[in-house]
């Protein structure tokens, strides 16, 4: 059991080491991002919402087609990967980092080769259980996307696809600041009380 836990956790340094090589000319903008994400400053999920609504009302005032609007959007990340590496390090001078800064960029490209194991673990978890009960993976596949289907006609594609991406970007702040543990124990409380409710009564 100890050999099979080194051995994972020396491939997770081995995936963390690759990960930070490949992501090193983006040092600087991802440092800085992780500290909006995670609300360093007050004002930061403002500066957040306003840039996403803006990015938004331009989309919808422009209204590209899908085409045009997947084109701009690649050009836009071939743009980012050749101007980022050569002009982050003058704008923030990387022969600055601390030690601090050193340190926390590995602990977000470990975090990023977690969160990647997490997903490719879910993946496989959901093919073992086509495997081993297709019908229950049948109905649970059927049911939830039907589901998101009938959200998608309900809610216009823009507009939900904003409040995706909002919370995606407010996630990690929610999550530092320790809202969403307050509001998801709020909701079990409420749960539990039902439940004891139900059990009083059929008593």
């Amino acid at each position: 059991m100890a050999e099979g836990d080194n051995k994972s956790a020396n491939q997770l340094a081995a995936e963390t080491a690759s990960l930070e090589e490949q992501l090193q000319g983006w040092g600087e903008v991802i440092l800085v991002s992780d500290k909006v994400l995670r609300w360093e400053r007050a004002w930061f999920p403002l500066v957040l919402m306003g840039g996403v609504s803006f990015v938004f009302l331009m989309i919808y005032y422009l209204d590209p087609s899908v085409l045009s609007g997947v084109s701009c959007f690649v050009m836009f990340l071939c743009l980012a990967d050749y101007l980022v590496p050569a002009l982050a390090p003058r704008i923030f001078g990387s022969n600055k980092w601390t030690t601090e800064q050193q340190q926390r960029f590995h602990e977000i490209c470990s975090n990023l080769v977690k969160t990647r194991r997490r997903m490719i673990g879910w993946w496989k978890r959901l093919f073992t259980l086509k495997e081993e009960k297709p019908k229950m993976y049948f109905m649970t596949m059927l049911f939830s996307l039907t589901g998101i289907a009938w959200v998608g006609q309900q809610v216009h594609n823009l507009f939900l696809t904003y409040l995706i991406v909002s919370f995606l970007l407010l996630f990690p702040g929610l999550n530092q600041h320790g809202i969403i543990t307050k509001y998801l124990g709020m909701a079990k409380r409420e749960v539990n009380k039902l439940l004891k409710q139900k059990e009083k009564k059929n008593e």
